[in-house]
């Protein structure tokens, strides 16, 4: 390892070598994987659809009542519409 990272600049054996260049691997493929995850724009909006239906099923009576104020806002347009 250099110097530049905080180690001391000490002789490696080969098995260190690969044991770190493995190491560095692995972390470079979970910040691809995260960085995967992060770009994944349908994935996050599956999740996010999810999110609010599991919402919907936990509160029914919320929902009812966003219908409800639907409903009298429509009713309310067409009724402004027809005067």
């Amino acid at each position: 390892m250099s110097a530049t990272d905080g180690t001391t600049n000490q002789a490696q054996t080969p098995e260190e070598i690969e044991a770190e260049i493995e190491l560095k691997r692995e972390q470079l493929a979970g910040t691809i994987d995260a960085l995967a995850t992060k770009l994944d724009v349908k994935s996050q909006a599956q999740a996010k659809v999810a999110g609010v239906k599991a919402d919907a099923r936990a509160n029914p009576d919320l929902v009812a009542a966003g219908a409800a104020v639907v409903a009298m806002v429509v009713t309310a347009l067409l009724l402004r519409s027809r005067g």
